[in-house]
């Protein structure tokens, strides 16, 4: 498996090595012991599956205990995914990460804890799988604004995006509760 860092350091690229024939296809989506060789040593507690139709948007969410790392991947459909440092002390708090994810490119991207994480789909539909390294904890989730100019995020949208009502909700960066 390739691993390349981002604009954000933290962030990492990975793309698995496929093996394809006239049959389909066959890839590691994670291997802890080559992983770690390669300096992402992460223990995952927690998987989850969603699936949702074109223009729905989920996120900007983190939680503030219990920070969760994130390896995210598509396995049908496409999605732009984002990922927003939030850790005041960094060099690049603020700043984000876009990418675009789908079934065809299997890439995956891995969002350490202190990260705000949302995606938006861009097919028609697209299941999204991701490993977290902690426990969701619903007392602990925060949701940034999708739309928050300080964070300029340029979403790929035709329209208004379909949103939950804690998302449609976010802070602005300037208010949210953040990481040290």
């Amino acid at each position: 498996m390739k691993l390349t860092p981002t604009a954000l350091p933290d962030v990492l690229l990975l793309e698995p090595r496929v093996f394809s024939d006239e049959r389909g296809f066959f890839f590691e989506s994670w291997n802890q012991r080559a992983l770690a060789a390669a300096g992402l040593d992460a223990s995952f507690v927690q998987d989850n599956h969603s699936r949702s139709v074109r223009s729905v948007l989920r996120g900007l969410h983190y939680q503030v205990e219990h920070a969760q790392g994130k390896l995210v991947r598509v396995c049908a459909g496409e999605v732009f995914d984002v990922a927003v440092d939030i850790r005041k002390s960094s060099p690049t708090f603020g700043r984000s990460i876009t990418m675009t994810l789908s079934a065809d490119n299997k890439r995956m991207l891995w969002i350490p804890p202190g990260f705000a994480h949302g995606f938006l789909v861009v097919s028609d539909v697209a299941e999204f799988l991701y490993k977290t390294t902690d426990y969701w904890y619903p007392e602990h989730e925060r949701t940034l604004l999708w739309n928050d100019p300080a964070l300029a995020i340029d979403w790929p949208l035709a329209g208004p995006p379909a949103l939950a009502a804690k998302d449609a909700a976010g802070c602005l960066l300037a208010v949210a509760d953040l990481y040290p």
